[in-house]
């Protein structure tokens, strides 16, 4: 079977808006958008960008090794999982799985579309248990997230259980996996299973390791058939020209070698967080991370919360979830933020 029968029968039958930009191709005397033909100050911004910049998909293509047809471009990877959610669960009908403590937004964008969410916790020691997440597949779920490194917990999930996964998943469902830090983890991208399993999505972004947070520049990477198939829903001009104009400025040589030095970095001060963290009175363990953050479980995470909000140290309290309890979530920063964390977290001895 096609991978898209997978897919909502009524966005496969889907025409989809054509825009002006997609109207344009070719031309150079533009009359089809209503747009102003003068611009405003500066910058040109007067023309709807195209829904897909040629030169940024194909930028990113060459930097995953993948091929154009097969990546799409969005506001980072919200969309995306946004996008698939849509695409895929029928309201009332379908479900996701997810495998908590994990990101919040698959669950979020399931609830939006009035799917289910079916849950595979991670073990005590937050690694994957393949074989309970199969058990708990049923007919309804169309989606599998997987999500490595993990957030909130930093560790991965080995890439052979990605394997298993889109095996045993193959006809069923997709195996969508989210390597939003996988560049601070130094190891291979679950991409190299593209080729073997049509069933596969893997969710990049330059937010992170990339530092372009604010650009929202992120990718979709899959069989060509379902990038085409979510290019259906995608909305009409999805990227702002200044965040594209960010995204090629930082994906030029240069700019990643640059970006090789500031993840090689950051995990550095990661490992700096990590011994500070180990240090300060009330914090009972530091999980091991391979991303830019790290999971402390503290013996009263609020109060350590709230300290260091008073300190003007904002970190992120995870511990409504049921795993996760008395933990934050601590991102790795420069060494003053690092000096700043430590002062709050760690009193200082006053001598006479």
């Amino acid at each position: 079977m096609s991978i898209i029968e997978l897919a909502r029968p009524d966005i496969r039958a889907l025409q989809p808006y054509s825009s002006a930009r997609t109207e344009a191709s070719g031309g150079s005397v533009l009359l089809n958008a209503n747009e102003s033909p003068w611009p405003a100050g500066e910058h040109a911004l007067n023309r709807y960008p195209d829904p897909q910049p040629a030169e940024l998909v194909a930028r990113l293509a060459a930097l995953y090794g993948v091929a154009p047809a097969q990546l799409l471009v969005g506001r980072g990877s919200d969309e995306a999982i946004d996008l698939l959610v849509r695409a895929f669960c029928r309201a009332d009908r379908d479900a996701i799985l997810i495998c908590p403590p994990t990101f919040g937004m698959y669950a979020v964008s399931a609830a939006v579309q009035g799917a289910a969410v079916v849950e595979a916790p991670l073990r005590a020691d937050f690694s994957l248990d393949v074989d309970a997440l199969l058990e708990r597949v049923t007919p309804a779920v169309k989606l599998v997230f997987v999500c490595t490194p993990n957030n909130p917990t930093g560790n991965l999930v080995p890439l052979a259980a990605v394997e298993r996964l889109a095996a045993a998943l193959a006809g069923r469902a997709l195996v969508v996996v989210d390597e939003a830090y996988i560049e601070f983890a130094g190891v291979a991208s679950a991409m190299t299973l593209l080729d073997r399993f049509d069933n596969l999505v893997v969710l990049r972004t330059l937010s992170k390791a990339h530092a372009l947070a604010a650009a929202r520049i992120g990718s979709l990477i899959a069989h060509a058939d379902i990038v085409a198939l979510l290019r259906r829903i995608l909305p009409a001009y999805p990227l702002p020209s200044p965040c594209v104009d960010a995204a090629l400025a930082a994906l030029t040589p240069a700019a990643l070698v640059a970006t090789r030095a500031r993840v090689a970095a950051l995990a550095e001060a990661r490992d700096r967080l990590a011994a500070i963290l180990r240090r300060a009175p009330g914090v009972r363990e530091v999980y091991p991370s391979v991303a830019n953050f790290v999971l402390a479980r503290c013996s009263a995470a609020t109060t350590v919360y709230r300290r260091l909000l008073g300190a003007g140290v904002v970190v992120r309290d995870v511990s409504r979830h049921p795993a996760l309890g008395d933990c934050l979530r601590v991102s790795a920063g420069s060494d003053t933020d690092h000096s700043a964390l430590e002062a709050a977290l760690i009193p200082h001895e006053v001598t006479s």
